[in-house]
């Protein structure tokens, strides 16, 4: 869990209440079932009128990603792939096929078995960047649902707000009213303007960073896997596939041994650098 977006969610809503409290008001007087219809019903309306069922479907498949996002071990990532460098620089790439007929990730998947298959290099990066860039547009489109929600929410509050100044000053004869009334009538304009800022706007943000975090992860296995297609030394690829890291991560990419080149002392025993991949990699 993102411990930071549960905290950011409850001190957004904390925030205001409070204020609502040292004003001298009541936090009830949010509460207010005909502004919260009009706000959230218009903005999802407007929503459906121009998206895609599709995408706006995926964007609320998307939403628990904001508290639980996808884990990328990109670490551990980059040392499989340099065990299966090792692997295929002793046996060849034929010797990939268990570890991809074992793998549950697709794209990973994919990309061993285009590898293994022999395909030429250049069509391999062609097919695994085309299906990359595709996944990519598509999730970044379905967290535009709520950037574009974040458009609609205020300006659908100022037209509760005047819809419900429209029924109060029909009741002009009874002056006792009006100060509830008008008091109520911008609950929805509070509905609007709030739940783009600290809701829809926020969430959108959050959904594009894990969207670039799992595209970062698709473009280390294309690097990586193109590696051992070329049969890229394991110095050169773990210095290249590194270079993905970010500050802060932490590193455990091992150090390719001097004599990994042409296969001398200093590699890894074949048992362990066989099994360390499989063995863990349901895991990622």
């Amino acid at each position: 869990m993102d411990l930071l977006s549960v905290f950011g969610f409850a001190l957004g809503l904390i925030a205001v209440t409070v204020t609502m409290l040292l004003d001298g008001g009541s936090v009830m007087a949010l509460v207010h079932f005909p502004a919260f219809l009009i706000v959230v019903g218009g903005t999802v309306g407007a929503i459906l009128l121009q998206t895609p069922p599709r995408t706006f479907f995926r964007a609320f498949r998307m939403l628990p990603w904001v508290f639980f996002p996808p884990k990328h071990e990109t670490a551990r990532l980059i040392d499989w792939i340099l065990d299966w460098a090792q692997i295929a620089r002793r046996e060849g790439v034929l010797a990939l096929e268990p570890i991809a007929n074992d793998e549950s990730d697709a794209f990973l998947k994919e990309a061993l078995n285009l590898v293994i298959d022999g395909i030429p290099p250049p069509t391999v990066r062609a097919i695994l960047e085309t299906q990359l860039h595709s996944r990519e547009e598509y999730e970044l489109g379905a967290a535009r649902v709520f950037e574009q929600m974040a458009g609609y929410a205020p300006t659908i509050g100022i037209i509760g707000a005047v819809l419900g100044l429209i029924t109060t000053m029909s009741h002009l004869d009874d002056p006792a009213s009006l100060g509830k009334g008008i008091a109520t009538a911008f609950v929805a304009t509070i509905y609007g303007v709030a739940s783009a800022n600290l809701f829809y706007l926020p969430i959108a943000n959050k959904l594009r960073m894990v969207i670039r975090k799992g595209v970062r992860r698709q473009e280390i296995i294309i690097e990586g896997l193109l590696g051992i297609a070329t049969s890229e030394p394991r110095l050169h690829l773990g210095m290249k596939l590194g270079s993905f890291m970010h500050d802060g991560e932490v590193e455990t990419v091992a150090p390719a041994d001097a004599g990994d080149d042409d296969g001398a002392e200093g590699e890894l025993p074949e048992e362990e650098f066989r099994e360390s991949p499989i063995d863990d990699r349901k895991t990622a």
